[in-house]
């Protein structure tokens, strides 16, 4: 095993970070991946029950980045063979152990998220990466092997755990190993582009392999393809037990928390991140539906109406990071929370499938744009809050963003597992073109809510704090990526 040794972090962290987005890019494929194969279980599942499957049950309920049309169904219902019509139960309105099937993913890393983050202050970042990406493997495996619901069910919970361990100590070190704010920025920004091609790639990959091959053989390769990643991280990932150093990071578990729950700023930035995930989240079990009554779209139309979603968060998280920094990271989010409140009001003002397009390419454009613009700059509130030099090149000295990132991830899980339940009470009493006209405004209203709502406040308290440092090492440009100046840039 060749160790990942702090002293040469800058010559290898470019393939640290390469090893992280291949850990997400599987993470986000093999969620999608199951989409179009999801029928197939169901059917086998609920066969022997004398079930029927309305194909509403197939557009609906699916949690993070669910893509329902790529499943082709039509209108009316999936038939099964040797169903009675004295047993057949429509599943439209009693179909709870689908929904904890489909929700329990995001339920089991809503829960496992602030456990990674406490984890990480004593371990370190790589060994939940590690295990992670292991929880990964025995998914894929279970998906290619299981045949009953109790199967389904338990590879949807083991990935949770591994989402939430590859999401939350990824990310924090990539923030731990790109100290410098503008290419942290850009690369957090890259980074984050491979949900987006996960997304894109795991939908026809996982239909065309099930067409050609069978049901097991997308999870064959994802497993092999998990593997592979295994063996790269352990040959390259410092495993040894890190203790990170920092003003936060004491022995009270409720004091690693505090700083971050009471810090209004990080609190609105979350909410950023949340409110405007919602939209997504909300839109994705609904529309389907509407679309089928109102613009009685084609099969192949149902299966590309989101892809232009994946490209604008793609093209996003990829162009925008470096953007945010140089532009302000606030200035640029607001302008994004604008960009998703105007996609999400002309949604419904649609009367054909290919008026969804650009709405919908303005909603993962402004979603992407907002991630590279606010993901980053956790990272930079966390070095402002420890007060330590970031520019150390000793990893015990460095800040821990597994905490911030925890709760970042928190905000995504929650917004994938209760919006869309919220949305499907809400359309039946006000509609879906209203609600989608106000989740677009509450966007639209809360990019004054990050300008007055305390946040100028925050920052003045955070640079008075920086401006105690003696006057010399506030103005010495060799001191350029402190975090004064990365702070200031961020904000102002």
């Amino acid at each position: 095993m060749f160790p990942f040794m702090c002293e040469d972090r800058r010559q290898s962290r470019a393939f640290i970070a390469f090893i992280i987005y291949i850990s997400l890019f599987l993470d986000n494929m093999l969620l999608t991946v199951i989409v179009p194969i999801l029928p197939d279980y169901l059917v086998h599942f609920y066969s022997s029950a004398n079930f029927t499957i309305p194909s509403s049950v197939i557009y609906k309920n699916f949690d993070l980045h669910y893509v329902p049309k790529l499943i082709g169904a039509s209108s009316g219902h999936v038939p099964l063979t040797n169903v009675t019509t004295e047993r057949s139960v429509s599943l439209e309105s009693e179909n709870g152990s689908i929904g904890i099937l489909l929700g329990v993913k995001a339920l089991v890393q809503l829960i496992c998220n602030p456990i990674v983050g406490n984890v990480s202050l004593r371990i370190g970042y790589s060994l939940p990466i590690l295990f992670g990406t292991l929880n990964l493997l025995v998914a894929s495996a279970i998906f290619a092997f299981g045949q009953s619901y109790a199967s389904l069910f338990v590879a949807r919970a083991v990935h949770g755990v591994g989402s939430a361990c590859i999401s939350v100590c990824g990310m924090s070190l990539v923030a731990q190993l790109y100290v410098e704010p503008d290419k942290r920025s850009k690369i957090m920004g890259t980074i984050l582009g491979s949900i987006a091609v996960g997304v894109l790639i795991g939908y026809p990959f996982g239909g065309i392999t099930y067409d050609l091959v069978g049901k097991a053989a997308p999870f064959h390769i994802l497993s092999v393809l998990c593997l592979f990643t295994l063996i790269m991280q352990l040959a390259t990932l410092d495993l040894t037990v890190r203790h990170h150093s920092s003003s936060i990071v004491v022995e009270d578990g409720g004091s690693r928390w505090w700083p971050l729950l009471t810090n209004r700023l990080i609190l609105i930035i979350v909410g950023a991140i949340w409110i405007s995930t919602s939209a997504m989240s909300i839109l994705e079990p609904c529309l389907p539906l509407w679309m089928m009554s109102m613009l009685h779209p084609k099969k192949w139309q149902l299966g590309t109406v989101f892809i232009p979603d994946s490209i604008g968060y793609w093209v996003g998280t990829n162009f925008f990071g470096g953007i945010a920094y140089r532009f302000g990271q606030i200035k640029v989010a607001i302008l994004a929370l604008t960009l998703v409140g105007v996609s999400c009001i002309l949604i419904p003002s649609a009367t054909a499938v290919f008026e969804l397009l650009l709405p919908h390419f303005g909603l993962g454009l402004g979603i992407g744009v907002l991630d590279a613009a606010l993901v980053p700059l956790l990272a930079t509130l966390v070095d402002s809050q420890s007060g330590s030099d970031t520019e150390s090149d000793s990893c015990e000295s460095s800040p821990n963003y597994g905490a911030v990132y925890a709760v970042q991830q928190i905000a995504v899980s929650l917004a994938y597992s209760a919006a869309p339940i919220l949305g499907g009470e809400l359309v039946p009493l006000i509609g879906f073109p209203w609600l989608m006209r106000t989740i677009g405004i509450l966007n639209l209203a809360y990019g004054p809510l990050l300008i007055y709502s305390g946040i100028r406040e925050s920052v003045r308290i955070v640079l008075q704090k920086r401006s105690e440092l003696p006057l010399t090492s506030a103005l010495d440009p060799v001191a350029d990526g402190s975090n004064y100046r990365r702070f200031y840039n961020a904000v102002n």
